[in-house]
C-alpha cells in the first residue's frame, strides 16, 4: 500500500512535491485545475523530473466541476476537450490513471439522460486514453453515483472504465457507508482510493482520519478483502500539515495490523 496526497490547485505543483516528499509520502495525486495547476500552465517535464528526484509516483486527478453530461452539447464537448488536454499532460508526466467525476444532473432531464451523456463522455475519454497509455477511472460522488447500483449504470456499460473509490464520499448522503457494497461488486476494477473523514450527512469536510464518523478499520478490511494493495490518497485539506502526518501514521498502523 502506498500513501499520497493531493496538490492544492492554487499552489505551485513543484513546491507541493517538495512538501510531500519531506513528509515521506509515496506519490502525488496531481489535480490539474486552475489557477496554478491548470494543464495549460504546468511544465509536465519539470513535474516528472521532480517526482523522479524524490522517487515518488503519480496519479492523475481532474476538476470535479466539468459538465460531462451537460444538455448543451457544445459544453459537453468542451469538457471532453479539456479532459483530453489533462490526459496529454499526464501521459508526459508518467501517470497511468486519470480520474473523472460523473456529472450528476442536467436540469429538466431525467436520470437516463444524465447517465447516457456521462457514458458518452467517458467512452470518448477511454478510447483517447488507450491511444496515449492512460486509463480512465470514475470516482463516486455523493449526489447520484454513490452506491453499487447507481455506479453500476456507468461501470456495467463501460467494461474498460476503472473504479476510483472515495471512501469519504461513500459516507455521505447514505444511511451507511457504501464502500463495502461497491467493493463487493466492483472491487476487481479498483484502481485508486481516496480516504478522508467526515460526519456523514451532506458536508464533504475532508477531515483528518479519526475525527469523524468513518469506521477506518472496517473500510481497510473491505479493501484488503478484495485484494487491494496500491495507492491511497489522504484527502485531508487542513492547512496544518501535522493533521496529514497524523492521518498517514494512523492509516499505516491500521493497514499493517488489519
Amino acid at each position: 500500500m502506498r500513501i499520497g496526497a493531493m496538490n492544492h490547485p492554487a499552489r505551485d505543483p513543484i513546491e507541493e512535491i517538495e512538501t510531500f516528499a519531506s513528509m515521506q509520502l509515496d506519490f502525488l495525486d496531481l489535480t490539474l485545475e486552475p489557477p496554478c495547476a491548470a494543464p495549460w500552465r504546468i511544465d509536465p517535464k519539470a513535474i516528472k523530473r521532480a517526482l523522479a528526484d524524490h522517487n515518488m509516483g503519480v496519479v492523475g486527478h481532474t476538476a470535479f466541476y466539468l459538465p460531462l453530461a451537460s444538455a448543451f452539447e457544445s459544453l459537453r464537448k468542451a469538457a471532453v476537450d479539456e479532459l483530453k488536454k489533462c490526459a496529454d499532460q499526464f501521459a508526459v508526466i508518467g501517470a497511468k490513471w486519470m480520474n473523472v467525476h460523473p456529472h450528476p444532473n442536467a436540469p429538466f432531464h431525467d436520470r437516463s439522460f444524465v447517465v447516457r451523456k456521462n457514458i458518452e463522455t467517458m467512452r470518448e475519454l477511454i478510447e483517447y486514453g488507450k491511444s496515449i497509455g492512460i486509463g480512465v477511472m470514475v470516482e463516486n460522488i455523493p449526489a447520484g453515483f454513490n452506491n453499487a447500483e447507481n455506479l453500476g449504470d456507468l461501470l456495467d456499460a463501460l467494461p474498460d472504465l476503472g473504479l476510483h473509490l472515495d471512501i469519504g464520499h461513500s459516507n455521505l448522503m447514505n444511511k451507511k457507508n457504501t464502500a463495502g457494497e461497491i467493493l463487493t461488486k466492483y472491487g476487481s476494477r479498483l484502481a485508486h482510493v481516496h480516504l478522508h473523514d467526515n460526519n456523514g450527512g451532506t458536508a464533504d469536510l475532508h477531515l483528518p482520519l479519526g475525527v469523524g464518523s468513518l469506521h477506518l478499520e472496517e473500510e481497510i478490511n473491505h479493501l484488503k478483502a478484495c485484494g487491494y494493495d496500491d495507492t491511497i490518497t489522504l484527502e485531508v485539506f487542513a492547512e496544518e500539515k501535522h493533521y496529514l502526518l497524523h492521518s498517514r501514521d494512523m492509516l499505516r498502523k491500521m493497514w499493517d495490523s488489519a
